[in-house]
């Protein structure tokens, strides 16, 4: 029996291995918290300086996480944090939780899993764990990672253990957590799936092994492509819903009623956040590798990412109603989060929004009570800071764009006070008041 193997799984059984999450986003803080909550010593890598001094001032960037618990945990000196990679040649297993962008030309862009694999290779214990969670194409984990960690002779399933476990988490769902999401492995080798299984199952319910890397690497896209087809397609239906003048919100939710066979998606004013808008395109480029187009995901990206321009027409007709053009007219955009209730910018469609109205002469403001400033992107949008939703602020403008479906908005103040309301969330489908003035979008 190998005894790197069995040492590791010695440390890991009784918790005395020192687990590193490198990167503490969105995926990797969850990640560090609940792992210091079942009793493991935690080292936190991030290269971010401010971030970690937020942190280390129990001061969460998150808005649905906590880090009231972690000035205690580091005087305690269970939880360390740092942005110097050589502490990772006391860890006894790494979890790699890096952002994996698109390039500009929608190809995958992995230099930060590269930057985090060239630091863990040159520092790696011998015997150490290292799990990649990035999403990412089939073959990242043996093609682009393996390779780095493999430098001086190292072998994976000899003297290190390598594995993909993608991640999924849901920023704000307070239903499906960290701990009771199944967490699908796909080791390089059996023992090096044995031994993520027992590092994963101390903070989740249920470990889901696969044959390889590659099928963990894929299963994570097809649960994100899934998402992208199927709300492509009801934002399709949604603009022939608009020519026909049938009310997609209620078409969904009678459909929902069958118990089996259907499952509903709702639509909206684009796609945001890191997975859906971003992960079915590295498996389109990694596709023309075998020679092989995926034209539903390619169909349905071109559907999901129209969707602010479909939008931005629904406003001119909104106004047209009233007399009046787009240009010259005081936009408020209530919400800029991604999704409603969390302080997650990426990938919103309520940028691309603002700047599509201010390229055609809207004077636009926003509102969000969890994202309070933007910061301007170079060449394409100025930094902002979020209004007080008021009456006034609501009557002084000539329309009010419903982009995120936060749960502190109340729909009927919002309709009350605003002259004319484009809503591309439905918030306001159950107000009965002044529906002359809410435009569906």
């Amino acid at each position: 029996m190998n005894s790197a193997f069995e040492s590791l799984r010695q440390a890991l059984s009784d918790k005395r291995a020192l687990v590193a999450v490198v990167g503490l986003g969105y995926v990797g803080m969850p990640l560090a918290t609940h792992f210091h909550e079942s009793g493991y010593r935690v080292l936190g890598i991030d290269v971010d300086e401010k971030k970690l001094a937020s942190l280390k001032e129990g001061k969460s960037y998150l808005s649905h996480l906590s880090a009231q618990w972690i000035p205690a945990a580091i005087e305690s000196e269970t939880l360390v944090l740092s942005s110097n990679y050589s502490l990772l040649q006391e860890a006894d297993a790494i979890i790699i939780c890096v952002p994996t962008p698109l390039g500009k030309h929608r190809e995958p862009n992995l230099k930060y899993v590269i930057h985090a694999g060239r630091q863990i290779g040159k520092f790696l214990k011998p015997g150490a764990l290292v799990s990649l969670e990035s999403t990412t194409y089939p073959g990242t984990t043996t093609e682009v990672l393996q390779p780095l960690l493999s430098e001086n002779g190292r072998k994976a399933g000899r003297d290190f253990f390598l594995v993909f476990s993608p991640e999924r988490e849901d920023p704000g769902n307070e239903t499906w957590t960290v701990s009771n999401i199944p967490k699908v492995i796909g080791g390089t080798t059996p023992q090096c799936t044995e031994l993520a299984q027992l590092l994963y199952s101390a903070i989740f319910t249920q470990t889901v092994p696969v044959s390889q890397p590659a099928a963990a690497e894929l299963c994570k896209l097809l649960e994100n492509i899934f998402r992208s087809v199927n709300i492509a397609l009801v934002n399709e239906l949604k603009m022939l819903c608009g020519r026909m003048d049938l009310d997609i919100w209620e078409i969904i939710e009678a459909a929902a009623t069958k118990p089996f066979g259907y499952m509903p998606f709702y639509p909206g004013p684009g796609l945001g956040g890191h997975c859906i808008p971003i992960d079915p395109f590295y498996l389109t480029w990694k596709a023309r590798e075998y020679g092989f187009a995926t034209r539903f995901i390619e169909l349905s990206g071109e559907i999901n990412t129209s969707m602010p321009h479909y939008v931005l027409s629904r406003c001119m007709e909104a106004l047209n109603e009233t007399g009046r053009p787009l240009k010259g007219s005081r936009v408020l955009v209530l919400g800029a989060a991604y999704k409603k209730d969390i302080n997650d910018l990426r990938e919103s469609p309520s940028i691309p929004l603002m700047n599509l109205l201010e390229k055609n002469g809207a004077i636009v403001q926003y509102n969000d009570p969890f994202i309070p400033y933007i910061a301007a992107i170079p060449g394409k949008s100025v930094s902002r800071n979020s209004v007080a939703l008021t009456s006034d602020a609501l009557k002084g403008c000539d329309l009010v764009l419903i982009a995120t479906a936060h749960s502190c908005y109340d729909p009927e103040f919002i309709v009350e006070h605003a002259p004319l309301v484009v809503d591309t969330r439905n918030i306001t489908g159950k107000v009965t008041k002044d529906r002359h003035k809410i435009f569906q979008a």
